[in-house]
């Protein structure tokens, strides 16, 4: 029987949750997504930043698949100082792809401590997928296979998935996943091989529906994360909360956009409420907190 999200989580009010408590007193775990893509030029481009021309799509698209690459050439180490200078934790959300055909951004990041999140092999939707479990044991095992550690986490591209794909990413040994921005808590994920951890990804705090669809001037990344975290910190107090913050290194990598992000990196990270934490120290926290409360009760 394919279970629909509805089937698999259950509703929870806010109000009605027992409160989670964060070590030390702090009153929001932030984790820091880079997203790290591989587009394929002989298909069409996951996003553009320029129309095709005649609004017909051709292929190869040069210009937008370039637009991308510079992430890769120039952006990514924009995120990489700002991110490594300051001692922050970092969740790299990747294509299991990237390993091979950039070696040096993943062994970066891998040198770098940063916990690496399964994203498929390659960017394209789910649904476009042929066969999902081999695209995960795919992923999974490239990814194993250059770090040394299989990914407890998974996220979609573009946060895509099909109804089966939570069992799929179960059996596959999957702790965690992101792709559903519904609460700013963590929660369970019915499926047939157990339950999965469902941590709070973002789609407001994240650069591409706020530069690329919504069309802000760069620092409105400062000003929605901050009134964001703001918020959150109050709420914290009494029932702890998460705070995503995602980013691109083709959008937010850019000459005029690097600063919001490295104020945001500086403001959050010196907050008194803040604890800067991965992926998987998100859920971790999230499943003791959970089964301490169910031995009390």
């Amino acid at each position: 029987m394919v279970m629909k999200p509805r089937d698999r989580i259950d509703y929870s009010a806010m109000p009605d949750r027992a409160p989670l408590a964060l070590p030390d007193g702090k009153r929001v775990a932030v984790w820091v997504i880079v997203n790290i893509e591989n587009w394929d030029i002989e298909k069409p481009m996951p996003r553009t930043v320029l129309p095709p021309p005649g609004h017909q799509v051709h292929i190869p698209d040069v210009p937008n698949w370039s637009w991308q690459e510079y992430g890769m050439r120039v952006g990514f180490w924009r995120f990489h100082e700002a991110l490594v200078s300051r001692g922050i934790p970092v969740t790299m959300s990747v294509n299991g792809s990237v390993c091979v055909q950039y070696p040096r951004i993943a062994g970066a990041a891998r040198d770098a401590g940063w916990e690496f999140l399964g994203h498929a092999y390659h960017q394209r939707p789910t649904h476009l997928i042929e066969d999902q479990r081999e695209d995960i044991r795919r992923t999974i095992d490239t990814i194993r296979d250059f770090t040394g550690h299989a990914p407890r986490g998974w996220m979609g591209p573009g946060l895509t998935e099909t109804f089966e794909t939570p069992d799929f990413l179960a059996e596959a040994g999957i702790e965690y996943v992101a792709d559903f921005p519904m609460d700013d808590q963590p929660f369970d994920i019915r499926t047939e091989h157990g339950t999965l951890t469902s941590i709070p990804y973002t789609v407001e705090l994240n650069d591409i529906p706020m530069m690329l669809i919504q069309h802000h001037k760069a620092a409105e990344f400062y000003d929605r994360c901050m009134d964001s975290f703001e918020r959150l910190d109050r709420e914290g107090e009494g029932n702890a909360r998460v705070m995503a913050i995602a980013v691109h290194p083709y959008i937010s990598g850019t000459p005029f956009r690097i600063k919001y992000f490295e104020k945001v990196l500086d403001a959050v990270s010196s907050a008194d409420g803040a604890i800067m934490w991965t992926g998987s120290q998100v859920v971790d926290w999230y499943r003791s907190s959970v089964a301490s409360t169910s031995r009390r009760e």
